[in-house]
């Protein structure tokens, strides 16, 4: 993994790469006002009691530092909602990413895998992210959803705003004191906000057959969801459903590159593609940083942490704690069992997690077909997001 560092110029922030902690599992950050979870075993936990680590972590957020609810609503954020309202909720879309329907998917998936990939032949070169591993994935959630796949610029300059701020955040320190411009991080969600709910509008007087329609006149104890709740619902699933997969596959072809022995015997059994997938998944975890908020006093990693208390749990961390993954920093897609976090535990598990996989995997196959070998261009570097909640390539070049 120090290999890895060096060579692709990791950025600093993004400390979890670096080697597994030495650190304890679980401490106390005084300067940020918040607890961190590093441990597998006590993330494991955190996840798995939603009663006593809850989702709903603005509840424990200063006023100072809250957007007012005229200007942001969190109502139908699914990550942020505890049961029973999450299990209702979460019902609600469940249907269309059953086992049949993302299977159904493989077709098209493929065929757009494809034109994109002649597309950025025809262009004479191809970086990975912008080429393929952005639009592929939301042109598939896009169509699901019901909005126009061709918006996906729109889509990526949201995310971008969104997802590539590396902005620090204290708890412990009046807002104003931070360099965290709220209203530069509200603007994309009013944009999308808009946007989302004009679609919803149309669909209540034509409706048609997407998850939006589904989500505009779904009913929850025999009332209808509140608009508010329908666009913050369609925000989770357009983000979430492209966002992991575009960084899934970004960073499974970087170790592809970094491993051209793991590359060559996925060319040649294509049915270990899933496993290197999957370890791409722990070893590079997507989404490295989740939230909660504790409930009551919690007994955690040999530390006491009181009541309303924001818990940081790191996922990316978790994923290379030496007590449950023998070699860490290794990229072994032998790896077996592999229980990694990167998708989630417990209720709020990834719903998009098969899609993910099917897009990767269908992706990375294609991939291998087209190019051999599949490597990065060693005079244009690669670039990561800045984020140090992410682990994500933001510019990957190939030859």
């Amino acid at each position: 993994m120090t290999d890895i560092v060096k060579r692709y110029n990791v950025p600093e922030q993004l400390f979890w790469l670096r080697g597994p902690r030495s650190g304890p599992p679980v401490e106390y950050d005084a300067r940020a006002g918040m607890w961190n979870v590093y441990g597998y075993p006590e993330l494991q936990e955190v996840l798995g009691d939603p009663a006593t680590f809850s989702s709903d972590t603005m509840r424990v957020v200063p006023k100072s530092m809250k957007p007012s609810s005229e200007d942001f609503s969190l109502d139908g954020f699914i990550t942020q909602i505890d049961p029973p309202g999450h299990g209702k909720l979460r019902k609600l879309v469940s249907s269309a990413f059953t086992r049949k329907v993302v299977a159904d998917l493989e077709p098209r998936i493929a065929a757009l895998t494809h034109e994109l990939l002649d597309a950025a032949r025809d262009r004479g070169r191809l970086e990975l992210v912008t080429d393929l591993a952005y639009p592929l994935p939301v042109i598939v959630i896009a169509e699901l959803l019901g909005v126009p796949s061709s918006d996906r610029a729109l889509f990526k300059q949201w995310a971008d705003a969104l997802f590539q701020r590396d902005a620090k955040v204290s708890l412990a320190e009046p807002a104003d004191a931070q360099k965290v411009d709220i209203q530069a991080t509200l603007r994309p969600w009013k944009e999308m906000s808009g946007y989302l709910a004009a679609h919803a509008t149309e669909r209540k007087r034509q409706p048609r057959t997407d998850l939006l329609t589904r989500l505009v006149e779904a009913e929850v104890d025999g009332e209808r969801l509140p608009d508010d709740q329908v666009v913050n619902f369609a925000i989770v699933l357009l983000l979430a459903g492209h966002i992991t997969t575009t960084m899934l596959l970004g960073n499974t072809v970087l170790c592809l590159d970094a491993y051209p022995e793991q590359q060559d015997r996925a060319r040649a059994d294509r049915a270990s593609i899933p496993a290197v997938i999957e370890e791409s998944l722990r070893l590079f975890t997507p989404f490295a940083l989740l939230g909660r908020a504790t409930t009551r006093e919690a007994e955690l990693g040999g530390v006491t942490i009181p009541a309303d208390q924001m818990v940081m749990v790191w996922l990316g961390s978790a994923n290379r704690d030496p007590r449950q993954f023998p070699d860490p920093v290794a990229f072994d897609p032998g790896r077996a069992p592999n229980p990694h976090l990167a998708f989630g535990h417990g209720i709020h598990f990834c719903l998009g997690a098969p899609l993910a996989r099917l897009e990767g995997r269908v992706a990375l196959n294609i991939l291998l077909d087209r190019f051999n070998p599949l490597r990065t261009d060693p005079d244009d570097p690669v670039e990561f997001m800045p984020a140090p909640t992410m682990t994500g390539i933001r510019r990957l070049p190939l030859v």
